[in-house]
């Protein structure tokens, strides 16, 4: 069942394309060009910036994911006895990936309410993110994906809750981590071909089948969920 979790966060990560375009598409390519103007240089060449800036994303995702998966271990050893805590988790993680699924297909925007919740705390790190956009090196493109790895993302928060339901502080860690690198080719090449990758986002068809992917995959966790109780 774990080994499924981590599989569903890694392409959840890399159907979330369309998604990720949306919200750090702009991030990117702005972070992209702004190196090529004062450097000169192309886009290939300021590809190990991109990858300093999107290591430092996926470990600010590792160690929240940390955080939520032994969350979770410590409510189910405290709730284990009264109720089927670990099951109900999973549960509810395919329940978010089927609202995720919605969202990304363009069907339903209810899980921007989720994305609202984290809002409070970027405007508190976003004044340092703009501190951060004058990018000289490679440590201050790591720690500038840092802080962006805190960017309000319903996206992000829905795997959280797989990462909840993961069994301990590593699992969660490793959730995000599969995630994370699910998302690390759709945000390389943004640089490269935004204005491809921007029109391929509104492809109905293209949202349509990521979305309906998701959805498969959430119902997959359910039913994973409920196969193990009933074993």
């Amino acid at each position: 069942m774990f080994e499924s979790i981590y599989l569903a966060a890694l392409l959840t990560g890399f159907l979330g394309g369309v998604h990720c375009l949306g919200m750090c598409g702009g991030v990117v390519g702005a972070l992209t060009f702004s190196l090529e103007v004062k450097n000169q240089a192309s886009w290939w060449r300021m590809l190990p910036f991109q990858f300093a800036y999107n290591a430092g994303r996926i470990i600010s995702y590792m160690l929240i994911g940390a955080l939520f998966g032994a969350l979770g271990m410590y409510l189910n050893q405290s709730l284990a006895s009264v109720l089927p805590f670990q099951q109900s988790l999973q549960i509810v993680a395919g329940l978010f990936m089927l609202a995720l699924g919605l969202y990304l297909a363009g069907w339903w925007q209810g899980i921007v309410v989720i994305e609202k919740a984290g809002r409070s705390l970027w405007l508190k790190l976003s004044p340092y993110a703009q501190q951060m956009r004058t990018v000289k090196n490679y440590r201050q493109a790591g720690l500038y994906g840092l802080v962006w790895g805190w960017l309000p993302c319903g996206l992000v928060y829905s795997m959280l809750i797989l990462a909840l339901s993961a069994g301990g502080a590593l699992q969660g860690a490793l959730v995000m981590l599969a995630f994370g690198l699910g998302t690390l080719p759709n945000l390389l090449l943004i640089g490269a071909f935004a204005f491809f990758f921007t029109r391929l986002s509104r492809n109905v068809w293209v949202k349509s089948l990521a979305g309906i992917t998701v959805m498969l995959m959430g119902l997959h966790q359910i039913y994973l969920a409920l196969v193990v109780s009933i074993a």
